[in-house]
């Protein structure tokens, strides 16, 4: 039964963080209590305004029913309280008082990474959250993200083929699925891994949500990678809020031309870490402990972290075509100039297509190619 009462707790409107622990803190930490008490708790830390919407919530509310309800939706609840409250949330200033989850919650010790990103994301960005997404998969580092459109949701499926855990915070309730797009996803970590929200069920996925759920997506979460992200993007309010929490951030650089990168280089340019390569982000991050290696003829090697097929398991003249490539797209003139032998626009239109095959590259207009 006392159940029944978090999640009552967890549902009030209006009341907030703060005022939330001050109520709590008046009632021994016991929600029944707080339940049971109106007149002689809420008018200490409420205002009239709040009171009399809380007061008419309550009126309404029917405890067995709600929870039996949110039981049904396959939902959870732990408050901050409880053990099984994630232990590096607990850590973080305006840590949210409840947690609701589909799935799993993260473990005590659990290592993980926060990758955020843009929506609209390039090839390049793509590819990076792909191999990142990857490579803390196969290491079992768990990765944190908000499950969106684009860099968020392509690292986290990634992360999850690749038998690693992962875990979306949502800015909706976590019965909903959002964006409706990412279903698979969404399916995919609520077996695999974990939908998180600070919301309760049936909340809808409005803007004002977003910007604090940022702050779990950070605190969940040892270092943040952000992949790709414009001077104004949304993504920037997690490395704020990373930043007050004493999170490491590391940025993917672009190029200088490229606006989807603008947000990521002045990043760098104030001091964020440089992130260069999966393998290297985890050494530093982590040492050698979570490394993925393998014996090869007697000598210990690392894996490839790449989603793409090595140019050494092709034939000298694809490789070194492929190797020509970028991620942004070039005619067929311009990868005959990097190319290291003479071939005809045939021969070199002939090779470009066996790449695409090989899901090694993609042509994005007659005559123009770039790296898949």
């Amino acid at each position: 039964m006392e159940e029944w009462y978090d999640l009552w707790f967890c549902s009030l409107p209006g009341v907030g963080n703060i005022r939330g622990e001050r109520l709590l803190s008046l009632c021994g930490g016991s929600t029944k209590k707080l339940y049971h008490e109106p007149d002689g708790v809420w008018r200490q830390v409420l205002s009239e305004k709040v009171y009399e919407e809380v007061r008419k919530f309550t009126a309404r509310w029917k405890l067995r029913e709600e929870y039996e309800k949110m039981a049904e939706m396959g939902v959870g609840l732990v408050l901050l309280s409880q053990d099984a409250y994630p232990e590096k949330l607990k850590q973080i200033p305006d840590a949210p008082l409840g947690l609701f989850f589909k799935g799993r919650l993260p473990d005590k010790g659990e290592h993980s990474v926060a990758v955020v990103g843009a929506r609209d994301c390039s090839a390049y960005g793509r590819y990076v959250a792909g191999a990142l997404g990857k490579a803390l998969g196969e290491r079992g580092i768990s990765l944190v993200s908000g499950m969106a459109k684009g860099i968020d949701g392509i690292s986290q499926q990634a992360a999850l083929e690749a038998g690693g855990l992962s875990y979306g915070v949502l800015g909706c309730g976590a019965d909903i699925c959002y964006p409706a797009g990412n279903r698979k996803l969404y399916e995919m970590l609520s077996e695999k891994g974990g939908v998180l929200s600070p919301y309760p069920p049936g909340t809808l996925p409005k803007s004002c949500n977003f910007p604090p759920r940022n702050r779990i997506v950070s605190g969940l979460s040892e270092a943040v990678v952000v992949i790709e992200a414009r001077n104004k993007s949304g993504t920037l309010i997690t490395v704020d809020m990373a930043l007050e929490q004493g999170r490491e951030v590391y940025v993917v650089p672009g190029r200088v031309t490229d606006r989807l990168s603008d947000g990521c280089n002045r990043l760098l340019k104030q001091g964020a870490q440089v992130f260069l390569s999966p393998e290297e982000f985890v050494e530093e991050l982590f040492g050698s402990m979570v490394r993925k290696e393998k014996m090869t003829n007697g000598h210990l090697e690392r894996e490839n972290a790449g989603n793409v097929p090595s140019e050494r398991q092709l034939p000298e003249s694809l490789a070194r075509v492929y190797e020509a490539l970028d991620f942004m797209p070039c005619s067929l003139e311009k990868i005959g100039g990097r190319i290291p032998f003479s071939c005809t626009v045939g021969e070199l239109g002939g090779m470009l297509i066996q790449l695409c095959m090989k899901d090694m590259a993609v042509q994005v207009s007659p005559g123009y190619f770039c790296r898949k």
